[in-house]
């Protein structure tokens, strides 16, 4: 798979579904899904465990197609681009030219 323009960590906004508008960081990544922490809430009926003794009904974040989501950068949502500096390969946000790791 090729490189993914979000990582671990990063601030996205949703721009599609329904929690367009809203920001978080970027908990975890899986092929070409992002699970956003307070994003994309679902409700889940838990059975009794070691972990989880009370089981009952709880809420974790759902995977979220990373098309549905850009990267904040300065406040402002940017596309993600690739380019060479320095010979090694960095992602920059183009909305704003800032290198982002």
């Amino acid at each position: 798979m090729a490189t993914s323009k979000i990582k671990k960590g990063d601030t996205v906004k949703v721009i599609a579904g329904k929690d367009k508008g809203r920001e978080g960081k970027v908990t975890a990544v899986k092929n070409g899904k992002l699970i956003i922490e307070g994003i994309n809430q679902v409700t889940k009926h838990a059975k009794p465990s070691q972990a989880n003794p009370q089981g009952g009904i709880i809420q974790q974040s759902a995977p979220i197609d990373a098309s549905n989501v850009m990267y904040v950068s300065k406040g402002k949502a940017s596309r993600v681009g690739f380019k060479m500096e320095d010979g090694k390969k960095v992602r920059f946000a183009k909305a704003t030219g800032e290198v982002i790791d």
